[in-house]
């Protein structure tokens, strides 16, 4: 990778409370209750809701960059839409709006005022390297930081036989440095994966593990 990233800071969050989080960084530690207001809060699902607070815990309020990456979105709103229109019901254009993959952020910079660049991604199973790639490019104009957050929600049934999916919603939001915190480094992958918010959760969770995409991610360990 040409330019440096390093992570200062990341928050996680699973919807299965027995999944170990590394002390110090799982966001119901850390935050006692949601930043949304609650009209906002009530738009959205227990996966963006975790979205929106995790990235409050990084963002310093200095208007740097937000990315979010998922590789499905809000697919349980897009299919229930997508049902009732077969069944001859008219789509609801707020159900819409927060169905789109931009709806989180949208939600987000409402709530926090936040002002600068915004950016939704997705990357058929390689969001990962995506977000580090964006991040890189965002650092190298100068900006001081970076917030990127992956995440995905539940995979409704008929969806599951064809796609891979974590086996409960989670987030994890990273604030990514050109110069303070751990350094990551990566190389080729021989056989690329495509890892899902879980297995970056669980590569952060350890010492010395490596991540697998079509990247492979180390940390530089003090």
């Amino acid at each position: 990778m040409k330019y440096s990233v390093h992570i200062e800071d990341w928050v996680a969050w699973t919807a299965d409370s027995g999944f170990s989080i590394r002390p110090g960084h799982a966001l119901t530690e850390r935050l006692g209750e949601s930043i949304l207001p609650r009209m906002l809060r009530r738009r959205l699902n227990a996966t963006a809701r975790a979205a929106c607070d995790a990235a409050s815990l990084l963002d310093e309020g200095e208007g740097v960059p937000l990315i979010h990456a998922s590789r499905h979105g809000d697919v349980s709103s897009s299919l229930e839409m997508l049902q009732g229109l077969e069944a001859g019901d008219p789509v609801s254009p707020s159900s819409f709006s927060m169905s789109v993959h931009n709806a989180v952020l949208g939600v987000y910079s409402i709530a926090r005022h936040h002002r600068g660049p915004t950016q939704a991604i997705s990357a058929c199973g390689y969001e990962f390297d995506a977000l580090i790639t964006e991040a890189a490019g965002y650092l190298a104009t100068g900006q001081q930081a970076v917030i990127a957050i992956f995440s995905e929600g539940e995979i409704p049934g008929p969806f599951q036989a064809h796609t891979e999916f974590p086996p409960c919603p989670c987030v994890v939001a990273l604030r990514l440095t050109g110069e303070t915190g751990q350094r990551l480094m990566s190389e080729p992958a021989s056989e690329p994966e495509r890892p899902t918010p879980l297995q970056v959760i669980n590569w952060l969770n350890q010492d010395d593990a490596q991540l697998t995409s079509r990247q492979r991610w180390l940390l530089e360990r003090a």
